[in-house]
């Protein structure tokens, strides 16, 4: 599902999930943010579970969804229990699930248990979109083409390149090797690091079909000058 380069703040707003997953972030800081996704338009507003049905609550009767993440931010609990976190998400009000692979297995190449955990998620979300994130910079080149296969044969409607909680987010190179996978049907979501406009549409150049920021406003006031 490739996209083209965004020609308006809408169209730039509409690519992004805004983001606040700051552990000691307040319920105001984090209504805030699901306010600003509000009024700007962004596809998202993601939040750790806790505040899934604060956010739902503020986001009600618009389009704009609330995406909750879920194993976060190792993916190092048992799947039936990161299941049991996005069905309850989902049942707080989350329309988009944000998981994360399984590192350690993954850097085992136990494909098939990465495979088993997105599954594991996807059956408790339904019809749910589901991402799964990868955190790149503790894999090598063919270790995320194996994440992006596993991932998608598990259900994944989106790959995504970090979790913005390790040593390094999206890399272009990255995205566009996770791309290169995921083909016309499942979406590329690159995340950690993104702060400008520019940087966002590096991202989609290289492949990427939805960005995560937390830098959204900043991006946004960029693009109203752009395309002014």
């Amino acid at each position: 599902m490739p996209v083209s380069q965004p020609n308006s703040v809408a169209e730039v707003a509409k690519l992004i999930d805004h983001t606040i997953l700051a552990p000691a972030a307040t319920r105001e800081q984090v209504i805030a943010v699901a306010l600003e996704a509000l009024n700007a338009g962004t596809a998202s507003a993601c939040v750790q579970p806790y505040w899934v049905r604060d956010v739902a609550d503020v986001l009600k009767g618009s389009e704009v969804l609330a995406c909750s993440v879920v194993g976060f931010p190792h993916g190092a609990n048992r799947f039936e229990l990161i299941a049991q976190e996005a069905e309850r998400a989902v049942r707080d009000g989350a329309s988009e699930i944000d998981m994360v692979q399984p590192i350690g297995l993954a850097k085992m190449g136990d494909w098939a248990a990465v495979e088993k955990a997105v599954r594991t998620v996807k059956a408790a979300i339904g019809d749910n979109v589901l991402k799964v994130i990868f955190e790149i910079c503790e894999l090598t080149d063919q270790e995320i083409v194996a994440a992006s296969k596993a991932s998608i044969a598990g259900g994944a409607d989106f790959i995504k390149t970090s979790t913005g909680f390790a040593k390094s987010g999206a890399t272009i190179s990255a995205v566009a090797l996770m791309a290169s996978v995921a083909g016309e049907t499942v979406g590329v979501k690159a995340a950690g690091g993104i702060r400008t406009l520019a940087d966002l549409q590096a991202m989609v150049e290289a492949g990427a079909t939805r960005i995560g920021a937390s830098s959204t406003l900043k991006i946004l006031d960029e693009a109203a000058t752009v395309f002014a």
